[in-house]
């Protein structure tokens, strides 16, 4: 299963097998989304649809293999399964008969250790209703709601509904903006974007169209132009502009030709700031000055795409990272939120893109590992102005004074 391109609030849908989890799906939906089955074990990969569920909005369902599988290969299945915490905005555990015992309370300890927001269905209560003592337990050991629920009598399903949409934290609808607060009514926003090899034909890239929203949104107006037209464009614009974006690639010529009393950042330190974890990136730009010979550097791609001969994160970033630390450096780049096969203490740095095709839970849930061990991480556009001499110029349109700005180390 391709994972990561959809930002819509993800919602994943766990429990033992025939608990009923994909005819939940179905009546949430009010369709025969996923595949039902009186046969145990009927949906062996995580099946994720986008859906509309009412009173809720579009969100991304998916759907789970139990976790009560067997065999090497049932194993497998769990372990896909497990793997689907790190990329959800929710998780709802379907129980039934009244059965709670070490699969369930194993898959809470999994949801508290994502800090996963969960909820819990107690299914097929046409066949076993929900007893008092259980729903107590669980109120009193997790302090989170079990409610019963039948799939074949769906009589309190604005109740279910309901507690989906108490459960499931705002953030998860609600992206930051990305200029918006930077900006005002009228502001004109210059946005620098080369049309080179890694250009895709015939339109913008994602950030790029995602920053020209954001602007119109905000009522600014947005200028677009390739960083050979800056220096002649400047000249005749009036007013000036209140904040430049530049791809990041062409950051060293962007700081040459905007004056410096003109805000300038790059749409990958953009999307960090909406999408990453700002403040670590902050924490470990600096890092890149305290390199060694033979360090393991982690570059993660939030998508899989063409591979150009000057790729941003597979060639340049290399490059310019080598160049900069006079080290020998190796890296291993991860596309699309693939697993990470070697162990996060062998690295010393972690590079994250800007995640424009990701959702903030996916990005934060990659970096975890390497945060909790305490290895630094940064972004793709903050480590491109860090060994190009413009990082505090990059940062300063989202730091509140120059005292929270990081020094070069």
């Amino acid at each position: 299963m391709t994972k990561g391109r959809d930002t819509k609030p993800h919602i994943g849908i766990f429990g033992r097998r025939n608990n009923g989890k994909s005819s939940l799906i179905n009546a949430l939906t009010a369709q025969d989304i996923a595949i039902v089955s009186e046969v145990a074990g009927t949906t062996t990969d995580p099946v994720k649809k986008s859906i509309e569920i009412a009173g809720i909005g579009p969100v991304v369902m998916i759907d789970t293999a139990g976790i009560d599988d067997s065999g090497e290969l049932g194993m497998k299945r769990v372990g896909k399964t497990k793997d689907m915490l790190k990329i959800i905005d929710l998780a709802i555990l379907v129980i039934a008969g009244n059965e709670f015992d070490d699969p369930e309370k194993n898959l809470v300890q999994d949801f508290q250790t994502n800090d996963l927001p969960y909820l819990i269905i107690h299914n097929k209560t046409d066949e076993v209703e929900l007893t008092p003592e259980l729903a107590r337990l669980i109120k009193e050991t997790y302090g989170v709601p079990v409610i019963g629920f039948s799939v074949l009598h769906p009589a309190n399903m604005e109740e279910v509904i309901d507690l989906i949409r108490t459960t499931i934290p705002q953030t998860a609808f609600h992206r930051q903006t990305l200029v918006g607060d930077l900006i005002s009514y009228g502001d004109v926003v210059m946005l620098i974007t080369p049309i080179d090899i890694e250009a895709p034909e015939g339109r913008m890239i994602l950030p790029q169209v995602q920053v020209i929203r954001d602007v119109l949104d905000h009522d600014g107006i947005a200028v677009v132009c390739k960083e050979r037209e800056v220096d002649a464009f400047l000249k005749k614009m009036n007013p000036k502009p209140a904040l430049v974006i530049t791809d990041s690639q062409v950051f060293p010529k962007a700081d040459a030709a905007i004056p410096k009393e003109i805000p300038l950042t790059s749409f990958s330190i953009v999307l960090a700031r909406q999408k990453g974890d700002f403040i670590n990136y902050m924490k470990g730009t600096p890092y890149l000055s305290k390199l060694g010979d033979g360090d393991r550097l982690l570059i993660l791609e939030s998508c899989t795409h063409h591979v150009s001969c000057d790729d941003i994160g597979r060639v340049k970033i290399p490059r310019w990272l080598t160049n900069f630390s006079g080290k020998k450096l190796e890296f291993d780049v991860v596309a699309g939120l693939s697993k990470i096969t070697r162990p996060i203490t062998d690295y010393a740095m972690v590079i994250q893109c800007g995640g424009c095709m990701i959702t903030r839970k996916q990005v934060i849930s990659r970096l975890k590992p390497a945060i909790d061990a305490g290895i630094p991480v940064t972004n793709y556009g903050m480590a491109i102005a860090y060994v190009h001499g413009i990082y505090n110029r990059a940062i300063a349109p989202f730091t509140k004074s120059r005292s929270n700005q990081v020094d070069y180390l």
